[in-house]
């Protein structure tokens, strides 16, 4: 049976700083803007930023790059975007996404850079518990944290709120096994409803409103989840993902990685993986990396052809390009040199958008050359 769910904005939050009581500023701000104050079966959604404010996450100087490396597990895709190197990564926190979550956007007057949390989950735990006992609330009150923050999408543009951090919440309902409105069996839906609910606030917090928090108000009490959020093994243990518990412990396993992970790299940077070349590395910068801008056409050959090369030193590459097109002669040492440069260019080719059209006929001892196009022409 649906029902309704209203969203209300957490206003008069002051600017947080490193140390300050995080739960009473939050319960002070509810009291002012929601009827009843803090109730079970609230939802209380906060922004990470504020979070990360009052647990002094701050980097430590103004090398962005650095900072985002250092808060990097993996690289998953690289672009240059204007004078800059961006980059998807799976974080520290535990999610995908741009530069690893460090920020300098509502960072408040300073403008330093933001660091996520580490353990996320842990936070939304430890603010549920203050939450309680500050609201004189029982510990198997249905109430929930969830710590939001923001990313984009694959193939979806613009960004959204998502459930970084969460407890005291089902973050994902499992339907699998149940039937829809037609009574078809459902086989692969399961909701992410922690990152609905992030989302959700989200339309009232705003971006640029200095709303840190909202209340969402009326999910289905099974929504909730039973233990004390002070006691991780109630809830499952969120560093063993093969032992969740009664429910999924927390935010973190929504993120998709290891085995499950369809997409673990973007398509240019599997196929630059392929020729030896891994994302965010020293030989990444050494050949180039693309941009999010169209870029010359003798740049992307360039590009194509230093993948070709990489660790060859035996082998080379004279280029002659025209305004769409280019002809490539490559050269080797012996025939197997050779054909392994052939293959090696197909491949460099690719993740440039390129297309070898057609091998002319060899030139000279170990020598072959190869037009290239655009992929789209």
């Amino acid at each position: 049976m649906t029902r309704p769910i209203t969203v209300v904005p957490v206003l008069g939050v002051p600017e947080v700083m490193a140390g300050d009581d995080l739960a009473a500023l939050l319960l002070a701000g509810v009291a002012r803007s929601v009827k009843g104050g803090l109730t079970a079966g609230d939802v209380l959604v906060v922004s990470s930023k504020v979070v990360s404010k009052s647990l002094g996450l701050k980097a430590v100087g103004d090398d962005k790059s650095g900072v985002v490396a250092a808060e990097t597990v993996r690289v998953v895709a690289e672009r240059h975007a204007g004078d800059r190197v961006t980059r998807v990564v799976e974080s520290a926190a535990g999610p995908v996404m741009a530069a690893a979550g460090v920020d300098a956007s509502n960072t408040g007057p300073s403008g330093e850079l933001l660091l996520l949390p580490r353990n996320p989950d842990g936070c939304a735990r430890e603010l549920l518990a203050a939450l309680r006992a500050g609201a004189g609330m029982p510990s198997a009150a249905p109430l929930a944290v969830v710590l939001s923050d923001t990313a984009g999408r694959p193939w979806r543009a613009g960004l959204t709120d998502f459930a970084l951090g969460a407890a005291g919440l089902r973050v994902l309902l499992d339907h699998r096994g149940t039937t829809d409105a037609d009574g078809r069996v459902l086989s692969v839906t399961a909701r992410a409803v922690a990152d609905e609910v992030a989302a959700a606030a989200d339309l009232v917090k705003g971006k640029s409103d200095g709303v840190a928090a909202a209340v969402v108000r009326g999910l289905p009490e099974d929504w909730f989840t039973p233990g004390d959020p002070s006691n991780p093994g109630d809830l499952g243990d969120p560093s063993n993902p093969g032992d969740p518990g009664e429910f999924p412990s927390g935010a973190r396993s929504l993120v998709r990685t290891g085995p499950g992970d369809w997409f673990a790299l973007g398509h240019v940077e599997a196929l630059r993986a392929a020729l030896g070349i891994d994302p965010g590395s020293s030989d990444s910068h050494a050949v180039g990396i693309r941009s999010v801008t169209p870029e010359p056409w003798p740049t992307r050959v360039g590009r194509v052809v230093a993948l070709t090369l990489f660790a060859d030193e035996d082998a080379s590459a004279d280029v002659q390009t025209t305004a769409d097109s280019a002809t490539v002669m490559l050269g080797a040492t012996d025939p197997f040199g050779l054909g392994r440069l052939a293959t090696r260019l197909e491949v460099a080719a690719a993740s440039e958008d390129l297309a070898v059209t057609t091998w002319g006929i060899p030139t000279g001892e170990h020598t072959v050359t190869a037009t290239l196009v655009p992929r789209d022409a």
